[in-house]
């Protein structure tokens, strides 16, 4: 919109590969969201040359990204990047494997904090609309309860799971919830676990944005590398408008219009597994 154009080479992204965030301080603009100044957009594109464009982003980028091509002659290609792991289209998104190990690596802190003081934490991570992170973190803490958007919240199987670990005589209980999962998120949960089961110090612990930072993960950095490669080729290759991704490890394209109209699903049979191992 502003033409601010900064023409990169090779060099331009040497020694970037650790760092997390963007080099480039891209952020989502409301002016794009009137047509008038899409077709401002094009015009620049155009004016500077630019034959079409790789977008790094999630649902919202790739929904922007079909409203604009159904109106310009602009081929864009998508590499999904988003820490709540809900785009469509890909096994893993850019990101959430490194907001899964962040999350992960403040539990297992908490927990030895549990561990001395004999205390029960609610320990809140992102995920507004779907429980990938919970689930993949509460998993690896060994957490006693992970609550998802996915699943209805129902406190008398929580407590029941508590009770369990309490007659086992644990020194701390752990019970990981993504923030979409019940209204009101941990403190809510904690108030109503809190009135039933006393036999716990109980604490709460919202990871909040330190999920989103640090250095990527090397699974992250796999990730990025094979889907920015392959979206400069898909675009060799004359696609437009598909979004680069990864399913049982081949790579695969989908369209922007089924990627963000079709649902990322969690999966249930590891919301079964862990219901199984803190039993």
């Amino acid at each position: 919109i502003e033409k601010n154009f900064t023409s990169m080479d090779n060099y331009s992204v040497s020694g970037i590969i650790h760092r997390g965030g963007t080099i480039i301080r891209t952020a989502r603009s409301e002016k794009f969201m009137s047509k008038k100044w899409r077709k401002v957009v094009y015009r620049q594109l155009r004016m500077a040359n630019i034959d079409g464009v790789i977008l790094i982003g999630g649902n919202g980028s790739f929904a922007g990204a079909n409203v604009f091509t159904s109106e310009f002659d602009m081929p864009f290609i998508g590499v999904p990047k988003t820490i709540d792991n809900d785009v469509y289209g890909t096994d893993f998104s850019i990101g959430f494997d490194t907001a899964t190990n962040t999350a992960l690596d403040a539990i297992d802190r908490i927990r030895d904090t549990a561990d001395s003081h004999h205390r029960l934490f609610f320990v809140e991570v992102m995920g507004r609309d779907l429980g990938f992170i919970a689930l993949h973190c509460g998993i690896g803490a060994g957490a006693e309860a992970i609550l998802v958007p996915e699943i209805k919240t129902n406190v008398d199987d929580i407590i029941a799971k508590l009770e369990m670990g309490w007659r086992r005589n644990k020194n701390s209980l752990i019970v990981v919830i993504a923030e979409g999962a019940v209204k009101g998120g941990a403190i809510k949960v904690a108030e109503k676990v809190k009135a039933r089961f006393g036999h716990y110090d109980i604490r709460i612990s919202i990871l909040g944005h330190i999920q989103r930072g640090g250095n990527p993960s090397c699974s992250d950095r796999v990730l990025a590398s094979r889907l920015g490669n392959e979206a400069v080729k898909a675009y060799t290759y004359g696609k437009k408008n598909v979004l680069v991704g990864i399913k049982n490890n081949k790579l695969i394209y989908t369209t922007f219009a089924k990627s963000f109209s079709e649902k990322q699903v969690i999966n249930k049979d590891l919301l079964l597994m862990a219901d199984e191992l803190s039993t």
